[in-house]
């Protein structure tokens, strides 16, 4: 199978309406696949359901930008009116005075949020990989993220029940990927895209470069070509 694509836009082209797609990074651009975001952009696929940490932090911050672009991340899709739902850690800005794209648009009931805490979002994604559906965690008890969901008592603990997630397609960051899909993470990269490729339909990742088998130390391998469809690179 041919996982290597000529171009970014070849790589997104058949990211269809409706589509649940994953977004690996962690805060702005920080680990997050740039290019790849910026041909959805231009592909232009409409009522997305993003899962990411963040729902658009980049342009508020002012950092990660591309050569000749606006910095890149889920909020250019946003900006671009492709996104009905967001699943996310932070959605918000940092700043209450400085609001992002998400914070706008769900303040006027145009976008549907849910909001999941940073470990049950990472868990929820691996469990989804895993062939788990659901799991009982004490994270949110008490809280209004409980309401509506299943409570059980564990050790004499209240815990609720968080579901798995999967997508249909995954935007991930690596940094060097071997011919055959072999995949090593740098920085903020490691955060969440190990665990999206492994629970979605269609992995798609950008990488800073592509090498030969064999010339990636195999104990250096976070994730097993198994898992990686298509390879994009610089």
């Amino acid at each position: 199978m041919e996982k290597l694509y000529a171009s970014f836009d070849e790589a997104v082209s058949d990211i269809f309406d409706g589509a649940v797609v994953m977004v690996s990074g962690f805060g702005g651009t920080g680990g997050t696949a740039q290019k790849l975001l910026l041909a959805l952009r231009n592909h232009g696929a409409k009522d997305l359901t993003i899962v990411s940490n963040t729902a658009g932090l980049a342009s508020l911050l002012g950092f990660g930008t591309l050569p000749g672009h606006t910095a890149i991340d889920v909020g250019t899709l946003i900006d671009n009116d492709q996104v009905i739902k967001v699943i996310a850690s932070y959605p918000v800005s940092p700043s209450p005075s400085k609001i992002n794209s998400f914070e706008s648009y769900f303040r006027k009931g145009k976008m549907e949020l849910e909001l999941v805490p940073q470990g049950t979002l990472v868990e929820r994604i691996r469990a989804g990989g895993a062939g788990i559906p659901a799991f009982f965690t004490p994270t949110g008890v008490g809280t209004q993220l409980s309401e509506g969901k299943e409570t059980r008592e564990f050790d004499g603990k209240q815990h609720i029940l968080e579901h798995a997630l999967k997508s249909d397609f995954a935007l991930v960051k690596g940094y060097k990927a071997d011919t055959l899909g072999n995949l090593t993470y740098k920085g903020t990269s490691q955060n969440f895209g190990a665990v999206m490729v492994r629970s979605t339909g269609i992995s798609i990742v950008e990488v800073d470069q592509v090498v030969n088998i064999g010339e990636i130390d195999p104990h250096l391998v976070h994730t097993p070509a198994l898992f990686v469809d298509r390879i994009v690179t610089l």
